[in-house]
């Protein structure tokens, strides 16, 4: 898949992933849902290769999703915020970071949110324990240049500009209205990295509860995807999902992160991608053993 616009550095984004993911939706579908939708680089994908023109975008983290419905739907307005915030740092980038990062905090404005994320340590968010976004600034760059930012924004835009759907709820309210024409991506916070005192996601989800949703989407036939453990070496990442749920594990292989690489270690990270039984119902898939090599380095679990 050529390279794709997105402004967001986030950690965990299935942007490269995504032609893998998509790899397995046969043909097109009526619209693409992502309950936990982060940066939304599956919908990105997705109109870009024209599986549909239709999407849900939803997560809990509201100030993210308010952040994707501006550069979705008001892209020179953020993208000029962007670049007034980003030339106030030179001065003192630090103090400006911390700064900004209070007002963040204060308001929950999205515009700020932008120049966080692409300027903060490995685009990693994390959060305190009272809710407030504490991740560090990255000290040997100024994140994104405003003329790369405003021709990532623009393009995000053109592809997904009046066919989105923006809400913050939970997960679970989502799928009790998703339709037989739909396709969803489903990618929770994993387990083994997330929990009440895990600082990266706004908040967890019960393994219990997120099965019974699973059950109910099988009742009703929809076609989904899941993305849900891993391993990293010999070091694993949660339960699979019960072999009751009929769902067809693949697994995808991403290559080395960038610490393991940091650190010397010969310790691959590979993936689980579950699929539904809806949608392996569809004649193209043809999946064998499956497992998908993804070259480029990732920073998925760190």
């Amino acid at each position: 898949m050529a390279s794709l616009p997105h402004p967001i550095q986030y950690q965990g984004s299935k942007r490269n992933l995504a032609a893998n993911i998509l790899g397995f939706v046969p043909g097109r579908v009526g619209r693409l849902v992502e309950p936990f939708a982060g940066t939304a680089a599956i919908s990105i994908a997705a109109s870009f290769k024209g599986i549909t023109q239709e999407f849900w975008i939803n997560d809990l983290n509201k100030p993210l999703v308010k952040l994707l419905e501006l550069i979705i739907e008001k892209p020179s307005e953020i993208a000029d915020q962007y670049t007034k915030i980003w030339n106030d740092q030179h001065e003192d980038s630090i103090s400006h970071y911390l700064q900004v990062r209070e007002e963040f905090n204060r308001t929950n404005e999205p515009k700020l949110f932008l120049y966080l994320l692409a300027r903060c340590v490995k685009g990693a968010v994390r959060y305190n324990s009272n809710g407030l976004f504490n991740q560090s600034p990255d000290k040997r760059r100024k994140g994104t240049q405003p003329e790369k930012m405003r021709k990532n924004i623009e393009g995000v835009s053109k592809l997904l500009k009046g066919k989105c759907k923006f809400t913050y709820l939970d997960y679970r309210d989502v799928l009790a209205e998703v339709q037989g024409h739909d396709f969803v991506y489903i990618d929770p916070p994993y387990q083994g990295v997330s929990g009440d005192r895990d600082s990266r996601y706004v908040s967890r989800i019960d393994f219990n509860d997120f099965v019974l949703a699973l059950e109910e989407l099988n009742r009703r036939a929809i076609a989904f995807a899941v993305s849900y453990d891993g391993k990293r070496g010999n070091k694993i990442f949660g339960n699979n999902l019960p072999e009751e749920l009929g769902l067809k594990r693949i697994e995808i292989e991403v290559g080395r992160s960038s610490q393991s690489t940091l650190l010397g270690r010969e310790e691959v990270t590979v993936e689980s991608l579950y699929l539904s039984p809806s949608l392996l119902k569809e004649p193209v898939l043809n999946m064998g053993s499956y497992i998908c090599r993804v070259p480029k380095q990732q920073d998925i679990w760190e």
